[in-house]
């Protein structure tokens, strides 16, 4: 059977499952997509996506993999609102190891809401030729057996039971599916999990830019995992509209709450008030968003002993992480371009087809995963597996690259290709970024934020007032 005759059911309408719609109808495969939720017609909030109220980066790495299978859709973010934030350049970031340089652009990220972002990718999906979605619509179970899934039991909104056959199942339904326990009723699996559980509450609220604040940087604290002590961090994301979304969080011990009077004190007693100073005259636009649902759980699908022909999981389905690090919807890009890799060197009647594709998608999801929960276990009152000795010296090692990153180009540049899902994380043992390591920081630490006279007026006098 040609590609062309064939059809795919993605279960999920969000980010990933979206971009998994655009990568199959680009190899004119017939694409239906099961979604539980109504989908607006514009960028606005959905039901069934609650952290899209907090703060999103798509890193350049994931950017780059959406261009590759969207491509103008940076353009169209542009064009929408959204800003194109040079890194470190735009960034005004207080890492654990001190305030980051702001060295010359060697990445980026794209800073707006997620309902943009979301929606930006949905409304090209959409109008290709070959894509349906079933909205409101509920996945029931698998059909199919331990050596290939053949299609999926759904229920519509009217109540309506029936089985869609596909040849490819796309799991793209976020922190909520249920592949494992679907894999198990097979026979096929079974699949390892784990989570690291730092207790992590988001808390966020969207201002009114002040005056002036036009081409503002991204302004980040971080928390220093390595002081044992909650963990706490404010940061200001410009969006759409001339408005600051602002995210706080807290691990377990030193959460945000969702008190509106108590946000920007909150922001203020972070390792450094700068957040807090910022918004202090800033009009707030609505109320305070909190969300408690931020534990980084992987299922590592690509070591299951039996895996189904005709079935691939992507983006959160396979892992989520401290949305902190901002990796989330990266991974899911990349994850989804590995799938696209796969399809169109081999197609999806070749043998071994979705078992490939899932350790592929395994590849940038390792990454995020290491980076985030190394740092998170370290946080009081954290649940999960304690690191080994390797981690432990790997840590160590990273501690001092993060310090040497703040004064040292070629290390500043190293880090961010990492952090951008733009480079392995092999990059940072690279002989000459080891070295720079070793010898160290080249200057002092900085003790204030560095910010341009003119970004510096803005914070003077929205804190004069307050």
């Amino acid at each position: 059977m040609s590609e062309a005759h064939r059809h795919a059911v993605i279960v999920g309408g969000g980010f990933s499952g979206m971009l998994a719609a655009a990568a199959l109808a680009d190899r004119t495969v017939r694409v239906t997509v099961v979604e539980r939720d109504a989908l607006p017609a514009s960028p606005v909030p959905r039901r069934g996506l609650p952290q899209a109220h907090h703060a999103h980066l798509l890193w350049s790495g994931g950017a780059r993999a959406v261009e590759e299978l969207l491509p103008g859709t940076v353009e169209r973010w542009l064009a929408a609102g959204a800003r194109r934030i040079p890194l470190p350049t735009g960034l005004v970031s207080m890492s654990a190891n001190g305030w980051l340089r702001r060295f010359p652009e060697t990445q980026f990220l794209i800073a707006c809401s997620r309902d943009l972002l979301d929606w930006t990718v949905r409304e090209q999906v959409l109008r290709r030729p070959g894509v349906t979605v079933l909205e409101r619509t509920e996945l029931l179970g698998l059909e199919g057996d331990a050596e290939r899934v053949t299609g999926v039991r759904i229920r519509e909104a009217d109540g309506t039971r029936r089985v869609l056959a596909a040849d490819l199942v796309v799991d793209a339904s976020g922190r909520g599916s249920r592949a494992p326990r679907l894999l198990q009723q097979l026979g096929a699996g079974p699949v390892h999990s784990e989570e690291v559980d730092s207790g992590l509450v988001y808390a966020s609220r969207i201002f009114q830019a002040p005056q002036g604040t036009d081409g503002y940087p991204v302004v980040n604290v971080q928390s220093d995992p390595r002081v044992p002590v909650p963990g706490q961090t404010a940061t200001i994301v410009p969006v759409e509209g001339g408005r600051w979304l602002v995210t706080l969080s807290g691990t377990r011990g030193g959460q945000p709450s969702g008190d509106t009077d108590r946000f920007e004190a909150f922001a203020r007693g972070v390792r450094h008030p700068v957040v807090g100073e910022l918004i202090s005259r800033a009009e707030p636009l609505t109320d305070v968003v909190v969300t408690r649902a931020t534990v980084n759980r992987r299922n590592f699908l690509e070591r299951a002993a039996l895996w189904p022909e005709g079935f691939v999981v992507v983006g959160d389905a396979v892992a989520t992480y401290n949305p902190v690090y901002g990796h989330g919807m990266s991974v899911a890009a990349q994850g989804v371009l590995a799938l696209r890799t796969e399809l169109r060197a081999r197609g999806l009647a070749a043998p071994g087809f979705a078992r490939r594709v899932q350790r592929a998608v395994a590849g940038p999801v390792a990454t995020a995963w290491d980076l985030a929960t190394a740092q998170d276990i370290l946080y009081p009152g954290a649940r999960g597996r304690p690191p080994g000795r390797m981690s432990v010296a790997l840590r160590r090692y990273v501690d001092r690259l993060m310090l040497t990153a703040t004064s040292r180009p070629l290390v500043s540049k190293a880090m961010f290709d990492v952090m951008t899902l733009s480079a392995p994380a092999s990059t940072l043992l690279r002989p000459e970024v080891a070295l720079a390591v070793a010898r160290g920081p080249r200057r002092l630490p900085l003790h204030e934020p560095p910010l341009t006279e003119r970004e510096r007026r803005v914070m003077e006098r929205t804190d004069a007032g307050a």
